[in-house]
């Protein structure tokens, strides 16, 4: 467990501000902030999902190295994230609660950075699609 306090320590383990979305978010009931990797953070927002149809959670790794690999045995689809090119995978995660699943993640590369963009819920790839363009 990291003992970071916020968005500055991982300022500093980047070396550079932590790019984030500009675009809304839902509501967030707390949120962890943590390293990964030598070069890497991670933010995580864990949303409130007690109304029928919300979505749970939504986290944004930037690393100067790629994010870790998950083995998610699915296939990617090439999106377009804003001006960079990205790729979109979706994992069902049946056994997990609704507002868990599935699970969505998207990569891509921004001004020097790998940024992965993974959400559980009920979320819309084009949804999606606009907060990851959103991230500065």
């Amino acid at each position: 467990m990291s003992d970071w306090t916020g968005i500055a320590d991982a300022d500093r383990h980047l070396g550079r501000r932590v790019p984030l979305p500009a675009a809304p978010l839902p509501l967030a009931r707390w949120v962890e902030v943590r390293p990964i990797g030598a070069d890497g953070v991670e933010v995580e927002w864990n949303l409130d999902d007690t109304r029928a149809g919300a979505r749970g959670r939504l986290a944004l790794y930037a690393g100067r190295s790629e994010p870790p690999e998950r083995p998610w045995d699915v296939a990617a689809d090439t999106v377009a994230v804003g001006d960079a090119d990205g790729e979109h995978r979706v994992l069902e995660l049946a056994e997990a609660d609704e507002p868990l699943r599935p699970a969505h993640e998207l990569r891509w590369r921004h001004d020097g950075l790998h940024l992965r963009l993974t959400a559980q819920g009920p979320w819309g790839v084009d949804e999606l699609l606009a907060i990851a363009a959103s991230v500065a």
